[in-house]
């Protein structure tokens, strides 16, 4: 039998472009169990925007399952995955040490001490939401095979395609060049160590290109900025919406390679060795840049999500990353 802790609060997507705030059980750790007060979560656009407008596919709905969900899609859901917090009781090995794991967004909760990956001390716990994100860029790494001295091009300049384009610019030789409609991500860029363009000045020829904006047109110049038998590896996801490629022209005659990745699961020459906890692990001992706090753009308390959150998923906003702060986080 397990005994109630106290109130926990966390939110849910209730219907289409609907969420709220709401009251739930939390028991108290068991042996090999943890709880957890939240610090700080993080939102991940892409694929919160496509819960809260109910546009996950049916066929889907079991795969998209995130790690620690409650409820079935399309709705009503608890979902999230990218969860900072201090660990107030159980595992005593575990015991104050501040944590990330994919749980969603909730004030306190329980979950097993496997589920958590303590946070190293050269990583702010702000800055430890985006292991998540790091993750998805360390898989499309492994999916793309980068080389040194390669040309690269990142096309869609979201917190993913930034993580997978400050990677790949930490390989020797490499130049990275970062291609996205917003000119203001020009100073991120650099800031990273980075390279910028327009659509309309993508380079051409490039060994490798990554795509991240999960629009048609930026496809399209994906496609053109790769190098004849190059890989274009696509991460973005589409959802229940229909995607023009242009596979017409040349992309035959050039030997284009289109490539899905997906941080779902590992790559398959990796499945022997890799375990989902080594890459998260990985992911979080790679967020020790502070140039990296650069994309924790936006800031809002985790009581004004409600009312924030049609904002902040909405494709025309100006937002990287939005940090959730919780009652008790650190400034």
């Amino acid at each position: 039998m397990t005994r109630d802790t106290g109130n926990s609060e966390a939110l849910w997507y209730t219907g289409v472009e609907e969420c709220a705030i709401e009251s739930v059980g939390c028991s108290a750790p068991q042996a090999g169990e943890v709880l957890v007060r939240t610090l700080f979560s993080g939102i991940s656009r892409g694929t919160e925007r496509l819960v809260f407008r109910g546009e996950v596919p049916e066929s889907e709905w079991q795969r998209m399952r995130a790690p620690f969900q409650a409820g079935n899609f399309p709705h009503p859901v608890k979902y999230g995955y990218a969860n900072v917090g201090r660990v107030i009781d159980g595992d005593p090995d575990l015991t104050g040490r501040i944590v990330f794991s994919l749980f969603p967004h909730q004030s306190v909760f329980t979950l097993p001490s496997a589920s958590c990956v303590p946070v190293p001390d050269g990583v702010p716990a702000q800055r430890a939401v985006l292991a998540a994100n790091m993750e998805t860029a360390i898989s499309a790494i492994w999916d793309g095979k980068p080389s040194p001295g390669d040309h690269i091009c990142v096309v869609g300049g979201g917190v993913v395609g930034l993580l997978t384009a400050y990677l790949g610019s930490r390989i020797p030789g490499t130049r990275v060049t970062l291609v996205d409609l917003n000119e203001r991500r020009a100073a991120l860029a650099g800031a990273l160590g980075l390279a910028f363009a327009l659509p309309p000045d993508a380079p051409g020829g490039q060994d490798l290109v990554f795509h991240t904006s999960a629009t048609p047109d930026g496809l399209a110049t994906a496609l053109a900025a790769a190098g004849d038998g190059t890989s274009v590896i696509e991460m973005s996801w589409y959802g229940t919406t229909r995607v023009l490629a242009p596979l017409g022209a040349d992309f035959h005659s050039r030997r284009l390679k289109l490539v899905s990745s997906q941080v779902g699961t590992i790559a398959a020459e990796r499945q022997s060795r890799w375990t989902y906890r080594r890459r998260l692990e990985l992911a979080v001992s790679l967020l020790t840049d502070p140039a990296l706090d650069r994309l924790l753009s936006h800031r809002v308390s985790f009581h004004d999500l409600p009312d924030r959150l049609p904002d902040l998923l909405n494709r025309s906003s100006d937002v990287l990353a939005a940090l959730v702060l919780y009652d008790g986080a650190p400034d």
